[in-house]
């Protein structure tokens, strides 16, 4: 005796026919060639209200004629449901068997329209079609969202990276708008200003910095813009941090521009070494040591 083998188990499917008699002879069928789970309806109105309660049905098999909506009607109204349009339908008929009649059930949205009597082996067939390509669709969708689980968790890692790296380093960061103010800043710029965190949020970079020089001063954003946007970068200037206790802090100042796809500067990277304790000898004194 030949073992028959089940498949496509974990798939829903409804089937939809007024004639009890109808639906009993296709549960029996697809019962014994497919493990999947099976509801009925015996109307248009209670097929809607089960696959909308149900909200995970795979395939409808729908018969056409029925008393007060028809089958068109009925998959008519669940393509216009966005819980319910996507659901694969095939048509079962014995009265409308035209072309014009398969034209229409094709135009509402079914996947198949077939004439009875049923050919047995071609329903059977048709259900694990349809069975096999929401598989594959599955599979494929867990594969994707593996993917970006994986560059999620990646991306999140080399955040947490980039984070702690700013958080610890040595050097104060500041982050300002092309305009001069502070966006962020990093622990390192708050010890060394002696700001409360979060304090230096929205202040501007006059109010913590100054250029080496006297003459320089109060002009250097319109002369760190020109040199940004000539070269991007403007590295090793010396300069001093006003602390919030009006100290002047001796700093290695460099500072980077960020640009957007316009080539506009969105950004000025600004980064800061306290020189506290290093001795400038300018380069045209030449320090003699005599014994």
């Amino acid at each position: 005796m030949a073992v028959v083998t089940k498949r496509h188990a974990n798939f829903k499917l409804l089937l939809v026919d007024d004639n009890e008699n109808n639906l009993y002879t296709l549960r029996a069928l697809i019962e014994k060639h497919i493990d999947a789970e099976i509801l009925e309806a015996q109307s248009g109105p209670e097929a809607l209200k089960i696959a909308l309660r149900t909200g995970d049905i795979d395939l409808i098999i729908l018969d056409i004629h029925m008393p007060d909506m028809d089958g068109f009607q009925t998959a008519s109204m669940l393509k216009v449901r966005r819980r319910t349009a996507d659901i694969p339908i095939i048509f079962l008929t014995a009265a409308y068997k035209t072309e014009e009649f398969q034209r229409k059930g094709y135009a509402i949205g079914a996947v198949d329209y077939l004439l009875k009597p049923i050919d047995d082996n071609l329903l059977i067939n048709k259900i694990s079609t349809y069975f096999r390509l929401i598989e594959r669709e599955r599979a494929l969708n867990r594969i994707l969202e593996e993917k970006v689980a994986a560059r999620t968790a990646a991306l999140d890692r080399a955040k947490q990276y980039l984070e702690n790296i700013i958080e610890t380093m040595g050097e104060a960061l500041l982050v300002l708008d092309p305009e001069g103010i502070i966006k962020s800043a990093n622990p390192a710029a708050y010890r060394m200003l002696d700001y409360p965190e979060s304090a230096l949020i929205g202040m501007s970079i006059g109010d913590v910095f100054e250029e080496a020089e006297p003459e320089q001063a109060g002009a250097f954003m319109g002369i760190w813009l020109e040199a940004l946007i000539r070269t991007g970068v403007i590295s090793n200037i010396e300069a001093r941090f006003i602390a919030k206790d009006d100290r002047r802090l001796p700093i290695l100042f460099s500072r980077s521009a960020m640009k957007g796809r316009d080539g506009e500067i969105t950004d000025i990277i600004c980064i800061a070494r306290d020189m506290s304790g290093y001795v400038r000898v300018d380069e045209d004194v030449e320090m003699i040591s005599r014994t």
